[in-house]
C-alpha cells in the first residue's frame, strides 16, 4: 500500500520567513522612531504643566494673608517680602506642594481641608497647589493628603542693570537706588521682581523637614535642581 504526499501542502520557507522577518523590524523600527518622540513631547508637556501650576500657586500664595502664619503681616506685599527675603534657611524655607482637599470644607485659614477620598476631581475633591514653610501647623495634613512630589524653593531678588536683570544676593532686597531695604515699608518700588529655584524633597514627611539631613539638604550644594522662574510680586 502506498502513502500519497501532498507536494502542495501549505507552509513557508526558510526564504519566506527571513523577509518576512525583515519587513517586521522594518515596520517596529519606523514606529519606534515616530513613537519615542511623542511620548518623550507628552512627558515634557505634563512637566511643563506642573511646573506652572506650582509657580502660578507660589506667586499667588506669596501675596496671599492667612490667619495663624508666621510673621504677622498687614497685607500681602508684606508677606512676599518677608517670604522672599527669609527664604534662605531651612527654617524659613519655601514649601511647594499639591495636596486633595475638600470641595466643600475650608479650614480657618481659607484653604481646603485635606481629603484621603477618591472619587472624581473637581467633584469629589479638589488638587490645591500650596506653599507653606517648615513650621507651619497645617503641614503635616496637607503631607497626609498630598497629590505628587514636594518642591523647596529658595529665593534671589532680580535688579535691573544696563545688561538686564541680575541675580541679587540670597536673603537680601535692595530698591532701585541700591540701598538695601529691611522691610516693606523701606522698599520704595512696586515690584519685587525674583528668581525662583525649585528642589526636589526626596523625604516627603513633615519631620525630615525639622531634621538635621534637610538642613544639610539645604545648605549644601549637591542638590539637583528641577527647574526656576522668573517671578515677581506687586504691591
Amino acid at each position: 500500500m502506498k502513502t500519497l504526499t501532498n507536494s502542495n501542502s501549505c507552509g513557508f520557507t526558510l526564504t519566506e520567513v527571513i523577509i518576512a522577518i525583515g519587513v517586521l523590524t522594518l515596520l517596529l523600527t519606523g514606529f519606534i522612531s515616530v513613537f519615542t518622540p511623542a511620548a518623550q513631547g507628552i512627558r515634557r508637556s505634563l512637566s511643563a504643566e506642573q511646573a506652572e501650576r506650582l509657580t502660578g500657586g507660589l506667586e499667588q500664595e506669596l501675596v496671599t494673608v492667612r490667619s495663624g502664619q508666621s510673621p504677622i503681616v498687614t497685607s500681602g506685599f508684606d508677606k512676599a517680602f518677608a517670604w522672599i527675603a527669609q527664604a534662605t534657611t531651612p527654617e524659613n524655607a519655601l514649601i511647594v506642594y499639591q495636596y486633595r482637599g475638600s470641595a466643600g470644607s475650608l479650614r480657618a485659614d481659607g484653604t481646603p481641608t485635606p481629603t484621603t477620598t477618591t472619587g472624581t476631581p473637581g467633584v469629589d475633591y479638589v488638587v490645591q497647589t500650596m506653599v507653606r514653610r517648615p513650621n507651619d501647623s497645617n503641614l503635616a495634613a496637607d503631607f497626609a493628603a498630598l497629590e505628587g512630589a514636594v518642591f523647596y524653593v529658595k529665593t534671589k531678588q532680580l535688579i535691573q542693570s544696563s545688561d538686564g536683570l541680575i541675580e541679587g544676593t540670597a536673603g537680601e532686597i535692595k530698591n532701585a537706588d541700591e540701598t538695601p531695604a529691611a522691610d516693606s515699608a523701606s522698599y520704595t518700588e512696586a515690584v519685587i521682581a525674583f528668581k525662583a529655584d525649585f528642589y526636589q524633597l526626596p523625604q516627603k514627611t513633615t519631620a525630615y523637614l525639622t531634621g538635621d539631613s534637610f538642613k544639610a539638604l539645604f545648605n549644601g550644594t549637591n542638590a539637583k535642581l528641577v527647574f526656576s522662574r522668573n517671578l515677581a510680586v506687586r504691591r
